[in-house]
């Protein structure tokens, strides 16, 4: 079973920037490309909701809310996801976290709390 953990959170003004990564491990057989990938967040008396997902094809797939400011990336060579936000606004605040899907399985992080505040 694959694990997935988080890292790159942290305190940013409004209209920075940061970048998380998502490295996996675990992997025990099964190679890091076939599992799409993706990156969620939960805000404080939220719902968990999708940011971004990359697919094993290198498809990607934004929330209108983050189009045109977050990029999400994979390193198939790394087992590494990233996803660099930019432009960040304070409702960007939350918990952001890695998911690794393949079929009927879910891989989730702990996940890595992200603070947009001046």
């Amino acid at each position: 079973q694959v694990q997935v953990v988080e890292s790159g959170g942290g305190l940013v003004q409004p209209g920075g920037s940061l970048r998380l990564s998502c490295a996996a491990s675990g992997l025990t057989g099964l190679i890091f490309n076939l599992y799409d990938m993706g990156w969620y967040r939960q805000a404080p008396g939220k719902q968990r909701e999708l940011v971004a997902t990359i697919t094993s094809k290198f498809r990607t797939n934004y929330a209108d809310s983050v189009k045109g400011r977050f990029t999400i990336s994979r390193d198939n060579a790394k087992n590494t996801v990233t996803l660099q936000m930019n432009s960040l606004k304070p409702e960007d605040t939350a918990d952001y976290y890695c998911n690794a899907h393949l079929k009927n399985y879910d891989s989730w992080g702990q996940g890595t709390q992200v603070t947009v505040s001046s």
